[in-house]
C-alpha cells in the first residue's frame, strides 16, 4: 500500500497499477511512479507498532483513508486505540508535492493546522513521522535515477529525491529503491536536514488485490536509536470510492465513547 505513502510514502497503503517502463529514463520512470499516487482510493485498518530494544510492543489501532482528487491526495489518518491517543490527521499533497496537515482531538471545535515544525516529530513515539505518512518526495522538482540496483531478490530503479528551497520537508534527501516491474517502493532511505541521521524503510508483504498492490507491512528503523516500529495493515478496500466528505474533520463523527 502507499500513503502516497503513502503510506508510507510511504507508507503501506493500497496503490494503483502502473504500466512497466520499457527502459530505464528518469521521465518514464517516475510516471510509472506518481501513477500509483495518482489512482489511490482506499481505505484501511492496522495497528501502529512501536519495538522497544528489549522487544517489548506497544500498540496503537488506527484506520487510513486515502484519494486523489482533481487538486490532489486527501489522507486522513485517525488513531482510534487507547483512547489517550484518540486523534485524526488530514494531509492535503497538491498536484505539485505541496504537503499541509490538519488535526483534531477529541472534543475540539475545529482542527487546527499542524505547523510545519512539527512535521518531523515522531508519530506517538514511534519511527514514523507525520511527515512519513505521504510520499511527497516522488513530487519534488529535484529527482535523479541512480544506477539500477537489486535489493533482495528484486530488479530496482533507484531514485534519488532532493526538496529545492521553496519545496517543505523536514528531509534533506530522500532514497528510494523501486521495483522495476510493478513501481512499488520495497525500500527507502531518508537523510534528515537537522543532523544527517537517517532512517530506514523497508517494505514487506508485496501483494496484489484487484490489480492494485499493496504491502502488508512497513518497517522503519532510526539510525543511532534501538528498536524499531512498525505500520501492519490488516484489513483494505483497494477501490473504496471516497468523496471529499469522507475527510472533513469537522463534519466526521467523534471517536466512539466520546
Amino acid at each position: 500500500m502507499c500513503v502516497a505513502a503513502l503510506l508510507l510514502g510511504s507508507c503501506a497503503l493500497p496503490c494503483a497499477p502502473a504500466v512497466v517502463a520499457p527502459a530505464a529514463d528518469q521521465t518514464t520512470v517516475l510516471a510509472g511512479i506518481r501513477a500509483r499516487v495518482e489512482t489511490s482510493d482506499f481505505r484501511a485498518t492496522g495497528r501502529l507498532v512501536l519495538v522497544g530494544a528489549n522487544g517489548e510492543r506497544t500498540t496503537y489501532k488506527l484506520t487510513i483513508k486515502g484519494h486523489w482528487f482533481p487538486d490532489g491526495l486527501r489522507l486522513l489518518c485517525e488513531i482510534t486505540e487507547p483512547a489517550s491517543a484518540r486523534t485524526r490527521l488530514l494531509l492535503h499533497m497538491s498536484v505539485t508535492g505541496h504537503l499541509t496537515m490538519e488535526e483534531a482531538k477529541p472534543g475540539s471545535k475545529a482542527a487546527s493546522e499542524l505547523p510545519f515544525e512539527r512535521w518531523s516529530e515522531p508519530l506517538l513515539g514511534t519511527g514514523f513521522s507525520y511527515e512519513d505518512l505521504a510520499e511527497g518526495q516522488f513530487f519534488w522538482k529535484g529527482q535523479e535515477l541512480l544506477a539500477p540496483a537489486k535489493f533482495g531478490e528484486r530488479e530496482c530503479f533507484v531514485v534519488k529525491s532532493t526538496p529545492s528551497a521553496d519545496e517543505r520537508s523536514a528531509y534533506a534527501s530522500v532514497t528510494s529503491w523501486v521495483d522495476r516491474s510493478i513501481f512499488y517502493p520495497v525500500h527507502v532511505v531518508k537523510t534528515l536536514r537537522a543532523g544527517g541521521q537517517q532512517e530506514d524503510f523497508l517494505y514487506y508483504g508485496l501483494r496484489q488485490n484487484n490489480g492494485v498492490w499493496s504491502a502488508s507491512q512497513v518497517e522503519v528503523k532510526v539510525q543511532g536509536k534501538p528498536g524499531s516500529s512498525l505500520l501492519v495493515i490488516e484489513n483494505g478496500t483497494e477501490k473504496a470510492k471516497l468523496t471529499r466528505k469522507d475527510f472533513d474533520l469537522n463534519q466526521a463523527a467523534a471517536p466512539k465513547g466520546e
